[in-house]
């Protein structure tokens, strides 16, 4: 209905003014040498070619090669030069460009200080004034040079930026693009003498990590920012599936702080945020204590940089309706907080906070906080891992000899992942690849995809290709890639596109991971392609976003097995013009395309999908390389998850849910079935094949318990298994015909399980409604 309200004369006066006003396309990238430059001179060239008057002015390209290369036929714009301690400096000629009057100026160093005397004291505000008119601007930034990063930066690196912006900059921006670049690219950048290390504390592998984190949870933050927005738009409330927020629901009381913290440690260990609320009684005066505990929880939630607002409470019978309701238009994904202390009579009689949230929950999790804090203290949330042999004087075994033997002689992989097809991720590899054959090394094409895309086509360059396997199928001949072709012909490197697709049937491995996997072994290096959507443990959170259940799925540990992952980022109005322009589909699939899985929400979910993703995929290899590196937060003591499934539909998530859980906490997981009866009848046999199969897939270990009856099914799940205690469970929200009945599973877990935390997934509801009056 917001699309029939009349606009203010304020916001028609806001219309006209943008329509005359340039745009604003900022380049972000984690340090210097990322390929900003490159990519926006790059633009410039596409530009050019559709017919755009593009000019640069005050481009550095840094004389490297392939920037200097992508400079091609722009005009430039002469820029002022002048010297600054030493070193040459270039302002923008703002009375030039304005008598030139382009459509498009690229202009690198967005931070850049002007010299004395020039009309404006910073390139900011000189592009601020091009737009005004009406010359559209692309520009470029490094992450630490925004202000309100920049302390961050210090923190963690010992790195001050010379110059900055505010970083609300960002927000002035009609487009932000992240150039994302592996550490071990750019050092190798380095060691080539492409680029030069400006500041060599900046170019440490933990520090270029560090930095690369940074720059994409940043990105995330304002990808999620848009998607709140458009969500908003479309009238859509709760939760998108992108990403996680935590809400901390706390009274003033003693526990108050530890909740905040737990909720803190999970917000931070998901990539997510948080936010703490407390449902006040208006007509109450807070005791001297309470007073004292709020005092406490709000500097505490001050400190971790979250946000804190107090409501007031309607009735205590209606608050789980009002605490869901709250959630629900905030987006809220998990609600944390302490386990009931009542006793079934007293829940009975008072009424159970906790059981009333289960009841009402709609597309956001329960986790439950198990109250250690007498027997251990306050309790991280993060775990401990083992810690591995470092000992230089302990003898290796044969197979530990031929383990780390067979790492030696295995070829690397790297992945380009993108957020949805179309955003250039072939192209890339391709370009590496020739940049790579360049340089002496053996290249070839084992696999791939152009889908037909003129431009990506044009990248094969002097790559030659191993031919295709013929595979006969019922009287009909397919494709497929030639695995022991590649084999044969034994080469450094080889470019294999689409990493998740399912072979022909009748072919030796039915994956291409799998012949990935077996490239690798022979010692071969491969360069693939995928995007986000394929990835197992995602598989939920993807039919969320776009409704659609993706079939092709790599398993998790490819990501951990790839020596670099590298994300391709194009914002998604970007993608949906190329998809317009038919450089992705066909031109006839075009309008179906956008219509469905290209839908402008759908692809900003992607793409913040995929920011955040990766971002963890980066502080993962922090911590592996040195655990002191994260930005995630410490871990203190070793976490068992168990995840207690049915035979239903709700299993498959269930079971990604808690291999996600399990992988950022360090943590061991198991996952059980229990069985109503002796035996298992066979016809149930294939569906818990399936489970199975998924859970070794994904690296866990799979459990069959049996039991007499319903009743033993609780007692069961919390029991310890092969010597393990549990120290979270993991189950579904049952169907609500069966919540409440006397032999009700989750009640009695929630009664039985106070020593342990519970997380109760919910169950996905796509046609959520606030409730009138809720």
């Amino acid at each position: 209905m917001e699309s029939f309200k009349r606009k203010s004369p304020e916001e028609i006066l806001d219309s006209i003014n943008k329509l005359h006003r340039g745009r604003l396309k900022i380049y972000i990238g984690a340090v210097s040498g990322s390929g900003k430059t490159y990519h926006m001179l790059q633009e410039g060239q596409s530009l050019q070619h559709e017919g755009i008057d593009v000019v640069i002015c005050a481009v550095s390209t840094m004389q490297r090669r392939e920037t200097v290369e992508q400079v091609g036929t722009l005009e430039r714009i002469p820029s002022i030069h002048w010297v600054q301690d030493g070193i040459e400096q270039k302002d923008l000629n703002l009375k030039a460009l304005e008598e030139r009057n382009p459509e498009v100026v690229l202009v690198d160093h967005l931070a850049h200080r002007n010299r004395e005397g020039a009309p404006f004291p910073t390139r900011l505000e000189d592009i601020q004034y091009l737009l005004e008119l009406g010359i559209s601007v692309i520009t470029t930034v490094n992450v630490y040079e925004l202000e309100g990063i920049t302390e961050w930066v210090y923190q963690l690196t010992g790195i001050e930026a010379e110059y900055t912006v505010p970083v609300d900059t960002l927000e002035l921006a009609d487009e932000i693009r992240l150039i994302d670049v592996t550490p071990e690219t750019i050092l190798e950048r380095l060691a080539k003498g492409y680029m030069y290390a400006p500041n060599p504390e900046m170019f440490h592998r933990g520090n270029l990590g560090k930095l690369r984190e940074l720059a994409l949870r940043l990105v995330a933050e304002d990808v999620n920012d848009s998607l709140e927005r458009h969500r908003e738009e479309l009238g859509l409330h709760g939760a998108s599936g992108a990403a996680e927020r935590i809400l901390v629901p706390v009274q003033y009381h003693w526990n108050g702080s530890i909740y905040v913290r737990r909720g803190e440690q999970v917000a931070k260990r998901l990539g997510g945020d948080m936010l703490v609320a407390s449902f006040v009684d208006p007509k109450r005066k807070l005791s001297k204590e309470s007073a004292a505990f709020k005092r406490s929880i709000e500097q505490l939630v001050e400190k971790v940089g979250s946000e804190f607002e107090e409501i007031p409470l309607i009735s205590r019978r209606r608050l789980p309706r009002q605490l869901i309701h709250y959630a629900v238009a905030r987006n809220v994904t998990r609600i944390v907080m302490g386990h009931s202390r009542q006793t079934r009579w007293q829940e009975l009689v008072r009424g159970s906070l906790v059981n009333g949230i289960f009841k009402r929950m709609k597309n956001m999790d329960l986790l439950l906080i198990a109250d250690r804090a007498e027997q251990e203290g306050e309790r991280i949330l993060p775990t401990m891992r083992q810690e591995e042999d470092n000992d230089p004087y302990h003898r290796l075994s044969d197979e530990e000899a031929q383990a780390e033997a067979a790492k030696i002689r295995r070829g690397k992989l790297k992945v380009y992942i993108g957020a949805a097809p179309g955003v250039g991720k072939t192209y890339t590899m391709l370009r590496e690849g020739n940049d790579l054959l360049t340089s002496g090394i053996d290249v070839v094409i084992g696999l791939l995809e152009t889908h037909g895309r003129a431009e990506t086509l044009a990248q094969v360059g002097s790559l030659d290709t191993v031919s295709r396997q013929i595979i006969e199928r019922h009287g009909v001949y397919l494709e497929e890639m030639d695995t022991e072709a590649i084999l044969r012909r034994n080469p450094e490197v080889v470019l294999i596109d689409e990493l998740a697709h399912t072979n022909v049937p009748g072919s030796s491995r039915s994956k291409r991971y799998e012949d990935v996997l077996m490239i690798l072994d022979q010692g071969i290096s491969v360069i693939s392609t995928m995007n986000v959507q394929h990835l197992e443990s995602l598989n939920d959170a993807v039919e969320q976003i776009t409704g659609i259940r993706v079939r092709e799925t790599v398993p998790d540990r490819m990501m951990r097995l790839a020596d670099e992952v590298q994300l391709i980022d194009v914002a998604p109005k970007s993608l949906q013009q190329r998809m317009r322009d038919g450089k992705i589909y066909d031109p006839a699939k075009v309008e179906q395309a956008l219509s469905h899985f290209f839908k402008l929400g759908n692809l900003i979910a992607l793409r913040e999908l995929a920011l955040r993703e990766l971002a963890d995929d980066v502080d993962e290899r922090l911590e592996s390389w040195d655990r002191h590196e994260s930005l995630r937060g410490p871990w203190r003591r070793e976490e068992v998850i168990f995840v207690g499934v049915t035979l239903s539909n709700n299993a498959e998530r269930l079971i990604r849910r808690g291999f996600r859980i399990a992988f950022r906490l360090k943590a061991v997981w198991i996952v059980t079935y229990v069985h109503v009866g002796i035996s298992i009848p066979e016809k149930l046999n294939s569906r818990v094949e399936q489970l199975k199969m998924l859970t070794h897939r994904l690296g866990g270990t799979f459990e069959i318990r049996l039991v007499s009856s319903r009743r033993e099914i609780a007692d069961i799940l919390i029991t310890p298994v092969e010597g393990y205690t549990g120290t979270q469970l993991i189950v579904g929200q049952s169907s609500r015909s069966s919540r409440w009945g006397k032999d009700a599973v989750v009640p009695q877990i929630l009664r039985q399980a106070r020593h342990m935390d519970v997380l109760i997934v919910a169950d996905y509801d796509p046609d959520i409604k606030l409730e009138e009056g809720d």
